[in-house]
């Protein structure tokens, strides 16, 4: 028997069981010895027998698998039976073999009818309840029918005792099975907590660590990369400038290409740290790949493109990126909408991403989202994003209409030459 399965309490409970029914049994003995019974030697065999057979099923027996990790429908989980019992079938022939001998001993004692009580116990815990319930009756009755056999009398106490001990018997063990089964549900909801928290832990960990990939990125791009792709530019136009026996000129030309190797090893720096949406294709493939994630069986997301596609700088794709999936995020948490659409459009001086959906739709001139009491600062963001690369944000709502969401990047001339250069 693996005691670990087992609390205090529940090893006390069936160290209480062995104590009563060896107990109950060293009576049977003795007061047939000491009242010189007709049978009394066959008394004293027929209950060390039963002794040993009960010693041996329990020292037999091993906890049984689905009553340590899972609620069964019958409730049949109990410490006290898994204890006992080899396996169901072995435990069904073993208590059948205890009650043989109980019945064998009824015949010959009166006192044997004690023994019923942690029969009852037995029987409840080691059957379904379809069949404990009923044999719990058949030995109460069986001890009852004994007692006016043997006594020749029928008196209350006869018929109240046995009574009384089956439903004492059937209102414990149906109460450990309503606390225990109390109990299974709260440890899997504890489990179910844990592992809850682990995996929002491991998401915010997540979001954290791509949010300061996205700054890193940002920041080298806009600062280092931009700032050796202008050195760069203003040692070529030196260099130009030079002419080519000039002391300097070899000086011009290190630096030149010094600040050109730097800028490479900051351009890879930048693609290291783009969203991993962004590693594996341009940004109307990300865009396309997070309208077919978000589309469900309440929600269908369409993407198009419109203009013809140009290349765009990392931080641009990001933002683009992001304002997607934060727009996406709030028409599926708030919107309760059927449809939604994104465009993105090409023009040329600005590149432009519209978000529109049939939802419920907000008043936008109404309190920021962070002010509304529902922790989103959805909007605030997004349009902080566009401010940093010089573009704009606008938000179409009304009540029941809808919203459309639109952010634009500027790419003038200059500036898209700038861009490709770096």
């Amino acid at each position: 028997m693996d005691s670990r399965s087992h609390t205090p309490v529940t090893a006390a409970l069936r160290l209480c069981l062995h104590a009563l029914l060896t107990g109950l049994l060293a009576l049977v003995a003795v007061r047939a010895v000491g009242e010189g019974a007709p049978h009394a030697g066959a008394v004293v065999a027929l209950t060390l027998v039963t002794a040993g057979v009960y010693g041996a099923g329990a020292l037999a027996g091993r906890p049984g698998p689905a009553r340590a990790t899972s609620v069964q429908p019958e409730g049949r989980a109990r410490a006290l039976a898994a204890s006992m019992r080899p396996g169901t079938r072995a435990a069904a022939l073993w208590l059948a073999a205890l009650c043989a001998l109980w019945l064998g001993l009824l015949v010959l004692s009166p006192d044997a009818l004690w023994v019923a009580f942690p029969l009852y116990f037995l029987q409840l815990h080691l059957l379904p309840t379809r069949w404990g319930v009923p044999a719990v009756v058949v030995t109460a009755a069986a001890a009852i029918t004994s007692f006016v056999v043997h006594r020749q009398e029928i008196a209350p106490g006869a018929f109240i005792g046995p009574l009384l001990g089956a439903a004492v018997a059937i209102a414990t063990v149906l109460g450990y099975d309503a606390l225990f089964r109390e109990s299974e549900r709260r440890r899997e909801l504890i489990v179910e907590l844990v592992a809850t928290r682990a995996e929002l832990a491991e998401a915010e960990r997540t979001a954290g660590t791509l949010a300061e990939r996205e700054r890193l990125a940002r920041e080298i791009h806009d600062t280092l990369a931009q700032g050796l792709s202008s050195i760069q530019l203003l040692l070529r136009a030196a260099e130009r400038t030079l002419p080519g026996d000039a002391p300097a000129a070899a000086h011009v030309r290190a630096a030149r290409e010094a600040a050109q190797a730097n800028l490479a090893e900051a351009r890879s720096f930048v693609r290291a740290l783009t969203p991993p949406d962004l590693e594996h294709g341009s940004l109307a493939a990300a865009l396309e790949r997070l309208c077919a994630r978000t589309t469900g069986p309440d929600l269908t997301v369409r993407f198009a493109v419109s203009g013809t596609p140009v290349e765009l700088p990392t931080p641009y794709e990001v933002a683009l990126l992001r304002t997607a999936q934060s727009a996406l995020a709030n028409t599926v948490r708030h919107a309760r909408a059927g449809r939604a659409e994104i465009t993105l459009s090409f023009m040329d001086t600005s590149v432009a991403l519209d978000v529109v959906d049939d939802g419920q739709g907000f008043e936008p001139s109404g309190a920021p989202v962070a002010e509304r009491g529902d922790g989103g600062f959805g909007l605030p963001a997004m349009r902080s994003r566009a401010a940093t690369l010089g573009g704009t944000l606008s938000v179409e709502s009304a009540p029941g209409q809808g919203t459309a969401l639109a952010v634009t990047l500027p790419l003038a001339g200059p500036r898209r030459s700038q861009e490709r250069a770096a």
